[in-house]
């Protein structure tokens, strides 16, 4: 497995996880966690969204799992936010859509981690590379990712 930036961030903070590369093109969540030998719940979906001109928030959100939009801008006090596009996902932290992580960006960004991310013990995340997940555990996500808010937006 080539080493990426999220493989390489978490090897500096002795994060262990797995690399899993699927073995063909991912067409749906369900699909990605039944070749991670996973439930849908524990794939861990890391979504961009564009607040104001040059500043964005990341969100990660278990699986099948929709994010409360109401909920969301009363967490921000925010009247207005969209998701990002595909080419500002891919210029703000360096990764395609499919593939987003919350590590290895260039730059730092808030992240809010919905409490559904909490409900697994073990969860897959983006690698960085399309096709590729590393899977970890909840605890060691929530080491890794320091200081982040813990919000309920389902």
């Amino acid at each position: 497995m080539q080493t990426t930036a999220v493989t390489h961030h978490l090897d500096q903070l002795h994060i262990p996880y797995t690399v899993f590369r699927h073995p063909g093109p991912v067409h749906s969540l369900e699909q990605a966690a039944a070749e991670r030998e996973q439930q849908p719940e524990q794939v861990v979906r890391s979504i961009l969204f564009r607040l104001a001109a040059d500043e964005f928030l990341m969100v990660l959100v278990a699986g099948p799992r929709q994010i409360d939009w109401k909920a969301l801008r009363r967490t921000l006090n925010q009247s207005r936010l969209t998701m990002a596009k595909p080419e500002e996902v891919l210029t703000v932290t360096g990764y395609e859509i499919g593939s987003v992580s919350p590590f290895g960006l260039p730059r730092p960004i808030r992240i809010l981690v919905d409490e559904s991310v909490l409900a697994q013990e073990e969860v897959s995340i983006g690698s960085g590379v399309r096709g590729t997940a590393v899977i970890l555990k909840t605890a060691d996500l929530m080491q890794a990712l320091g200081g982040v808010e813990v919000v309920q937006l389902g």
